[in-house]
């Protein structure tokens, strides 16, 4: 080895070439690691030296892949014939499959509620995961246009609201608004001040590509959704959050999340209640998408399907009114009364 480089950087030299240019289908052989530490770190290693730090990051807990072979050599003292075992084709098996990566990367370019510039930070990130061979694959992928919200407070308010999550305390924030400018402004009473919010925050939930706090406002008594992406200026309380389970319509029990998502299909806050739809039986799968397994299917024809699902009032109002006629409410009354008053009001406008 060349005595001008640290001894101990060799293992760490080691370690960010296998990092950068090994996996499954892309394995080193010592040679191919020599040649890599002389072009790359300026340092000499013998094969001895190679192996011997391979297996000291093996000893460190790094789970690395080799094949090992067996050849006749002679001995240097007696010349006869004996076994000598080789390793080669070295690869750094990942804590996360190619395959794993992309899912991840790709539910971050089709997010709505990330900023460009962060998200194009965190798809970096993850490419680092994996091999260079591995970037190169996804230089292809376009993200979306640059038209998402720039709110460089983001990770910032994730961070206060996880905290404040944990501790079970409150927070306050403003929340933003946009204009016609397309700029975001914070929203304000009626005098002109900004207008500050104090939360319970229970849990943080993506929905439809959009990153929601649950939490319960202090001037009410049910439960509230707010856009992540539109808070500001949050600030970390030491006030006990208000329990999940005291509020209206908990049922006196602590959030369910995989049911109030299945409940708040477009994260509207307000009352559920239990609703009979017919569909078109093409939109089975569709139903079962956006309102999870507990529907329960009735009254089954050749063209069409009853459903009785717990759901949010409102947000079965909007699913009527985004998929009609395939869609029909039979009950309530009252969501019928309101489908047919909407309907009614929107040929009036049309009309007019």
């Amino acid at each position: 080895m060349d005595l001008k480089q640290p001894k101990k950087l060799l293992i760490v030299n080691i370690l960010d070439i296998l990092r950068k240019y090994s996996d499954a289908e892309h394995r080193l052989s010592q040679k191919d690691i020599a040649e890599r530490l002389q072009t790359e770190y300026g340092m000499t290693a013998d094969r001895k030296s190679i192996r011997r730090n391979i297996l000291g990051l093996m000893e460190s807990g790094y789970e690395i892949e080799y094949t090992e072979s067996v050849r006749m050599v002679p001995n240097a003292k007696t010349g006869m014939l004996e076994e000598s075992y080789l390793w080669s084709d070295f690869y750094l098996v990942r804590d996360f499959m190619d395959a794993e990566l992309r899912l991840l990367i790709d539910s971050l370019l089709f997010s709505k509620h990330i900023p460009y510039s962060q998200c194009k930070e965190l798809v970096e990130k993850l490419e680092r995961l994996s091999s260079k061979y591995f970037r190169a694959h996804v230089r292809h992928i376009h993200t979306m246009p640059d038209t998402n919200p720039v709110n460089q407070q983001l990770f910032c308010t994730i961070e206060v609201l996880d905290e404040a999550i944990s501790a079970g305390k409150k927070v306050s924030f403003t929340y933003l608004d946009y204009g016609t400018d397309k700029q975001p402004f914070p929203k304000r009473r009626s005098d002109g001040s900004v207008r500050e919010y104090v939360v319970s925050p229970y849990q943080m939930a993506a929905k439809e590509g959009k990153y929601y706090l649950i939490c319960n406002h202090d001037s009410f008594d049910n439960v509230s959704n707010y856009r992540v992406e539109r808070i500001a200026e949050i600030k970390l309380l030491d006030e006990p959050a208000r329990p999940f389970a005291t509020l209206e319509d908990s049922g006196g029990k602590r959030l369910d999340l995989a049911k109030y998502m299945a409940e708040h299909i477009y994260m509207y806050a307000g009352g559920n209640t239990r609703v009979k739809f017919r569909i078109v039986r093409e939109m089975i799968c569709d139903v079962l998408d956006i309102f999870g397994q507990s529907v329960r299917f009735c009254e089954e024809t050749d063209t069409h399907v009853c459903v009785i699902a717990d759901v949010n009032e409102r947000a079965m109002l909007q699913f009527a009114k985004n998929y009609g006629p395939d869609v029909l409410i039979l009950e309530p009354k009252r969501l019928v009364d309101a489908v047919q008053e909407n309907a009614k009001r929107l040929l009036e406008a049309y009309q007019r």
